[in-house]
């Protein structure tokens, strides 16, 4: 089975026209604002600041996933409560005083971490985005989605703040001969990856904040790895244990999932690197446009470093120009 099948076929259509019904649902009438707000008294102080309720952006659930409302946010950086979900037993509600990370297998300290033994290390945040495998799948045989969220809406980016994964190897002393890791969450079902000792694990960080506030459950709360620019999948959250060792682990989720199907029949394993893709997030299918000048906006992102150009066309192909970056 193709990595990114989960989104395709007729599943993801019936998925999306469900959650459209429940979007519609959620989205409440605004309340009645006062003609004049100077001539009455304002809410108080709070004690943990929501959005307004005039403000309507949702993410769009499935049975496994949501997907980020792209055409309704600003900037590069998604907010917490938008970020696109992607798990496959449902979120655990685990106690952070309680968890505990072993690092295990080819090192000469095996180490038990408390998350106050992690955030004791030097901190370092990255604004890095994490986009799931099967992310625009469903366009594979042709355009299905509306809107930037239906056929882009599992790429999210945030500031996520951590400690380095190569200072916690250095404490526990990883072996030279050690050339792969075992990543394994602690959801129900034991989320698990083969990731390969490479020198761009020199920017993992095992992180503890997103946004600057502790991670929302549905991204790993307490403790997620994050590999910027490679598969969602291999960032595991609610990381519970590491394991090095001398080959890759063949664990479920690189035999029966996430292995690249070839025209030939063979499947291809273990490919990590998000490649550069991009989307126009306004205008999005649904909104209306006004008479007038027209903005085109969107995102562009890469698992191998930084865009430098993209270039837009809004003519079926005939001529392009170069976006503003």
């Amino acid at each position: 089975m193709n990595r990114r099948a989960f989104l395709t076929g007729t599943a993801a259509l019936i998925g999306v026209t469900a959650t459209q019904a429940l979007l519609s649902q959620l989205r409440a009438e605004p309340p009645s604002a006062p003609e004049d707000p100077t001539k009455e008294s304002g809410a108080p102080p709070s004690a943990y600041g929501q959005r307004s309720t005039f403000e309507q952006a949702l993410r769009l659930a499935g049975s496994s996933s949501s997907l980020t409302p792209l055409q309704d946010l600003h900037g590069i950086v998604t907010p917490a409560s938008l970020h696109f979900e992607r798990h496959h037993n449902g979120v655990p509600l685990i106690d952070p005083a309680r968890h505990r990370l072993l690092i295990h297998g080819l090192v000469q300290r095996p180490m038990m971490f408390t998350m106050d033994d992690l955030k004791q290390f030097p901190a370092v945040s990255r604004l890095a985005f994490i986009e799931c495998s099967g992310n625009s799948a469903g366009e594979w045989q042709g355009p299905r989605g509306q809107t930037a969220q239906e056929t882009q809406g599992l790429i999210s980016t945030s500031e996520w703040t951590g400690v380095l994964l190569a200072i916690v190897l250095r404490e526990v002393g990883m072996k030279p001969d050690a050339t792969w890791m075992l990543a394994e969450g602690a959801d129900a079902a034991a989320m698990t990856r083969s990731i390969p000792v490479v020198p761009a694990l020199e920017e993992a960080l095992l992180c503890y904040a997103q946004n600057g506030e502790a991670l929302r459950p549905e991204q790993g709360y307490p403790l997620r790895l994050l590999i910027p620019g490679w598969e969602g999948n291999v960032c595991i959250k609610w990381l519970r244990r590491l394991k090095l060792g001398t080959a890759p682990f063949m664990t479920r989720e690189e035999t029966s999932h996430y292995t690249d199907l070839m025209p030939n029949g063979t499947a291809r394993q273990f490919t990590f690197v998000m490649e550069a893709k991009s989307v126009i997030t306004s205008p999005s299918g649904g909104q209306q446009i006004r008479p007038g000048f027209v903005e085109i906006r969107g995102l562009a992102w890469s698992g191998r470093g930084r865009v430098t150009q993209v270039e837009v066309s809004t003519d079926g192909g005939e001529t392009w120009r170069k976006a503003q970056l």
